[in-house]
């Protein structure tokens, strides 16, 4: 088995590509131990020194490490646990995953907006994300301001800021007018 990372726009958040399925579907995300409860595979990640969070993808898993811990010293540890994960034949997630996206807030007198806004983040945005370890959910429209939740690599990252900024608001407000600002929320 040939495990490949790659770097996050978080220094703190490194992206690693196993080369086979991790959740097929959804996402999983596990911000703290005590989290990771129904994932084998979290918990065998957050058994190594230093790990403060892990997300797991369809395809990628994304382990965030606290501030003091260098790369160099854990990422042999990581890649030693997730080898060891996909050969004991456990599922990444007891249960279902999350699936991507969004909580419901499909009806009212905005459904027709937050429906343009849900599919945005779904064809536009989401795949960049993802592309970046991360993931990101609607979480509300009201007033004009539109509410994501930023999870993986993005959560915390010093540029999520200028992306949900810059790039998701510019993009929203592009498209539907009635969107005037975008605003993260904490899990």
């Amino acid at each position: 088995m040939f495990i490949q990372t790659e770097s996050t726009p978080n220094p703190a958040t490194l992206k690693f590509l196993p080369g086979q399925s991790v959740l097929g579907s959804g996402t999983a995300d596990f911000p703290e131990a005590e989290a990771a409860e129904k994932s084998p595979l979290a918990k065998r990640l957050f058994a190594v020194p230093g790990v403060e969070g892990v997300f797991l993808g369809g395809d990628f898993i994304t382990v965030t490490k606290a501030g003091d811990v260098a790369w160099e010293h854990i990422k042999p540890a990581l890649l030693g646990a997730i080898m060891e994960h996909f050969q004991s034949g456990q599922p990444a997630i007891i249960g279902e995953a999350e699936q991507s996206g969004h909580s419901d807030h499909d009806e009212g007198p905005d459904a027709e907006i937050i429906r343009q806004i849900k599919e945005l983040l779904d064809t536009r945005v989401r795949p960049a994300v993802a592309q970046d370890g991360g993931d990101i959910t609607f979480h509300g429209f009201e007033n004009g301001v539109v509410y994501l939740h930023l999870q993986g690599a993005c959560a915390g990252c010093p540029s999520a800021t200028l992306t949900l900024k810059m790039g998701i608001e510019n993009l929203l407000r592009h498209f539907i007018p009635e969107v005037v600002e975008v605003r993260p929320i904490a899990a």
